[in-house]
This record gives C-alpha cells, structure tokens and sequence, in this order.
C-alpha cells in the first residue's frame, strides 16, 4: 500500500493537530481528508499554510490552557456535598460516581467532562474526600466532596468511644 503526507488542517482524533505533517494511506488523504478539507497534501507551496496553521494553534491551545486553569481555580474554591439514602440496617442504596460529581459541580455552575473525574472507585461512606480531576494535559484540579449518608449505622466500635 502506497502511503502519502499530509498536513492537517484540523485536529483528528487519534491522527494528530492542525499544522501536524502525518502519513496516511493515500486512499485515505485522497479520498477522505482532503476532499472534505480536514487536510491538505504536503506540498513546497503548503509551508506557508503550515505557519499560519500552527500559529493558529498556538493561540488556540494557549487559550484552552489558560481556560482550564481557570476552572481549577474555581474547583479548588468549592466543596461539592452530596447525599446517600441507606436502609434500614444502614446498607447503602447506590454509589456516588464521577457522573454525580460532575452533576454537583455544574449545579455550582461549574461544567466539566466526567471522563476527565478521575474516581478510583465510587465513594459509598460518609466522609470528604479528594477527587482528582485531569482537565488539560497540563492541569490536574482536586474536587473536595462532602460526602452525607443518611441512615448510616455507625460502628459499635466507635459508638463505645
């Protein structure tokens, strides 16, 4: 198979950014990229579209950077409470997941991706815990979350104390 070089013109999961040089099958750039404008052929006379393109980029990333560290300015302000139902003998009706973090935090007016919540498991006691999240390549935010579960049974344990 014949393969060929094109320059992006926009970014392509799993291919590359604007103004990115990739190699691709030919039937692919020609039949595809090309035709619906997503890329144009590596050519002497496409080097000045590049620069425009990667200056583009530039400006474009530097803005989604500073974006993003501006929500994480405001995640770290907040502390996202939420609530869980138990039973009668304080077993624990579902589970808190990123998805309901997301949901308490856009309820603050904040919106992110829940994909981006990094939840190692989902939260089931009552406590405040700290939930990364991973906004940007360069920007990790920490979610506080207080978390309130009503009609938990407390350890004999620690009812003694």
């Amino acid at each position: 198979m014949a393969n060929m070089q094109v320059i992006l013109a926009t970014k392509i999961e799993g291919l590359g950014c604007e103004a990115d040089l990739v190699t691709v099958k030919a039937g692919y750039g020609r039949n595809y990229l090309i035709p619906q404008g997503l890329a144009f052929e590596a050519t002497p006379a496409n080097q000045r579209f590049i620069n425009m393109l990667q200056k583009k980029r530039a400006e474009r990333e530097a803005a989604e950077l500073a974006n993003f560290q501006e929500i994480a300015g405001k995640i770290a302000a907040v502390t996202v409470s939420l609530t869980l139902e138990a039973g009668e003998n304080g077993k624990v009706f579902g589970a808190i997941t990123n998805q309901q973090i997301a949901e308490g935090l856009a309820a603050l007016g904040i919106e992110i991706d829940r994909h981006s919540i990094e939840l190692e498991k989902p939260l089931k006691k009552s406590g405040t815990y700290e939930v990364p999240a991973k906004l940007h390549a360069q920007v990790t935010a920490t979610i506080k979350v207080e978390l309130t579960v009503k009609g938990e049974v407390v350890a004999e344990e620690a009812a003694a104390e």
